[in-house]
């Protein structure tokens, strides 16, 4: 099948308890270890850019990428996404380039300005068959060029979603509960600490969650910054030179109770970050005399794709539902 917008595969989401993995691609052993993890489990798929992306890999290069992973996936349905588009400009030029769906990110603007971005981005997009994310609230944590520091950040508030989803007719809306950017998701004074002296996040707050689905029944919500930051793949990378102290995220069961509610598209980046520096750090340490990049990129898109598989199955639901 060719590209998807996200419409209908959030519809099923929202009526089967269960939500979408919505993955950053960069490169083409990120495209393919997502999607032929999602192949095997049938699973739809976003497959997302952000900014940092489009000027890492080229728009072109990253466009022909998802779509040869789309003829090599005819069985399952991707959405083309980019992720955190800042201007209309930006939203635009995604639009014309072939995605099939764009997030405009106004959220670190005053209200008004939100909803007139917002809406400039949706009649713009809706004109070309394209769907919109929106966000209110902001997130901290660092990602590409969305840096909001710990202290700043600020959680939606449920009483001004139905007015900003009725005034800009945005498709979905990012909004924020407790979950935050990157592998440094929180400081150690957000925290507290187990017995064994592990950093545990402050609970996400299903409260406000749960109050914007009252109001907006049916809607697809999103998270974003929902990494989990496996602790075995910052072991390996602390084991292997690496320098990650306090690297924490978001508890998978919080993510799991969230997917059977009103979130329809859970975003993970920094999880496959994780997966392919802690393989290839590991790889260079066992085979220092190896300099093919096959030889370490290849395990390292099988750790990518093992990850992925996991999150499907136990955390976003998702599997046998493409």
């Amino acid at each position: 099948m060719p590209l998807v917008t996200t419409t209908e595969m959030f519809k099923k989401a929202y009526e089967g308890g269960y939500a979408v993995g919505a993955f950053n691609v960069n490169n083409m052993e990120i495209v393919q270890g997502i999607t032929e993890a999602c192949q095997e489990q049938k699973a739809p798929v976003v497959l997302q850019v952000s900014k940092g992306a489009r000027a890492y890999a080229n728009h072109n290069y990253l466009v022909k990428m998802v779509q040869a992973a789309v003829e090599n996936c005819p069985e399952i349905p991707i959405a083309l996404h980019l992720d955190h588009g800042d201007s209309f400009e930006v939203c635009k030029s995604c639009i014309d380039g072939g995605f099939t769906s764009v997030m405009i990110d106004a959220s670190s603007k005053p209200f008004e300005e939100n909803i007139a971005l917002t809406k400039q981005v949706v009649e713009y997009a809706h004109a070309h068959g394209v769907v919109v994310e929106a966000e209110l609230g902001t997130l901290a944590g660092v990602e590409d060029e969305v840096c909001v520091e710990a202290g700043n950040e600020s959680y939606s508030r449920p009483e001004e979603v139905e007015e900003f989803v009725s005034r800009t007719g945005c498709d979905s809306l990012a909004i924020a509960i407790g979950t935050s950017h990157g592998a440094y998701k929180f400081t150690a004074a957000q925290c507290t600490r187990n017995e064994d002296g592990i950093l545990v996040p402050p609970p996400l707050r299903f409260d406000v969650l749960e109050e914007v689905s009252k109001r907006l029944p049916g809607f697809p919500i999103v998270l974003h910054g929902s990494s989990s930051v496996p602790q075995n793949f910052v072991d390996i990378i602390n084991a292997h030179g690496g320098k990650m102290p306090d690297a924490i995220g978001i508890p998978e069961e919080e993510l799991r109770k969230a997917a059977t509610m009103s979130v329809c598209k859970i975003n993970i980046d920094s999880d496959i970050r994780l997966a392919i520096t802690a393989t290839i750090r590991e790889y260079f340490d066992e085979h220092p005399d190896h300099f093919d990049p096959r030889q370490y990129l290849k395990p390292a898109r099988q750790a990518v794709k093992d990850m992925v598989t996991h999150k499907l199955i136990n955390v976003l639901g998702c599997n046998g539902k493409a």
